[in-house]
């Protein structure tokens, strides 16, 4: 099943370096200096001050959720495991292909690999806790299929390695090597100019036709399986290409399907029930927000 990138109270995703700051900020001198402009001096007082007046309503309350999720998960003894921790995250790693193109990607969005584990479990916790009293049934299954069966479909699909070299006289000379028996893969690893993919001896993984560009698709697509290419030539450069295996297009059926609608289904019906069950859990708890009295 495919990671959702977007899966599961997205809007509730924690401001971690706002709050970071603003605990920080609070439990050391005031007039510590944080930084200078010339010899203007901005201290830890001013900063305190700014991301209060700017972003201190959405970090305390992330902040007061982040409590009250632990203490909903102690009352219901729940406990949100490592292994479901890495679970979730391993499967947003397959989603973008490989662990450094999704280390990108969060650091695109400004956030740490720990910062996006801390969400993963905050968003594990939520499902924990409003999942039983969530009830799909098979007839809404059903009518999710036919309404979305397209969907479902599945492209064909090629798993393939590719050596990516700047000329065509380096890609011929890397294909003489592999064809005199060197290894694809060591030779992808000492030679590849793809770095992301070098280390797994260039690996791709499974792809459909429109995934690449359409001079690597058109021969991927063409190559049996252990077939290797002449250099194709591409924007990026010459690829030797090698099929490691092929999945033939597949219509969807609803058996097949099942599993993944009732995921689908589940995350819209979290998503839908959060709001009012994040209003009536708070009604449990005292709750004082000091800063709206400063």
């Amino acid at each position: 099943m495919k990671f959702n990138a977007k899966k599961l109270v997205v809007l509730l995703l924690l401001i971690s370096i706002t709050s970071i700051l603003l605990i920080g900020c609070s439990s050391s001198s005031s007039d510590e200096i944080v930084a200078e402009v010339n010899d203007v001096k901005i201290t830890k007082e001013e900063f305190y001050d700014y991301l209060v007046s700017q972003n201190g309503d959405e970090a305390l309350n992330a902040l007061i959720l982040d409590k009250i999720i632990e203490l909903e998960l102690e009352e219901n003894n729940i406990e949100i495991t490592q292994d479901q921790i890495d679970a979730e995250y391993q499967k947003a790693v397959e989603s973008y292909g490989d662990e450094a193109t999704m280390e990108q990607a969060l650091a695109y969005y400004g956030y740490t690999k720990d910062e996006f584990l801390k969400n993963i479990k905050m968003n594990l916790s939520i499902e924990a806790l409003i999942e039983p009293s969530i009830t799909i049934t098979d007839e809404e299954i059903e009518a999710y299929f036919e309404e979305n069966k397209d969907d479902f479909n599945e492209a064909e699909q090629v798993k393939a390695s590719h050596i990516l070299l700047d000329t065509e006289e380096e890609a011929k000379d890397v294909l003489a090597k592999i064809q005199s028996g060197d290894s694809f893969e060591d030779l992808a690893k000492e030679y590849s100019t793809d770095t992301a993919t070098a280390t797994n001896g260039g690996d791709l993984g499974y792809f459909t036709k429109d995934e690449m560009v359409e001079e690597f698709s058109n021969a991927a697509f063409s190559l049996n399986k252990d077939e290797i290419s002449e250099p194709i030539k591409t924007t990026y450069g010459y690829h030797i290409i090698k099929v490691t295996d092929k999945k033939e297009a597949k219509v969807a059926t609803l058996e097949d399907s099942k599993e993944e609608i009732r995921e689908i289904l589940k995350d819209q019906k979290i998503q839908e029930q959060y709001p009012t069950w994040y209003q009536n859990v708070q009604t449990k708890y005292t709750i004082k927000n000091n800063l709206k009295t400063n």
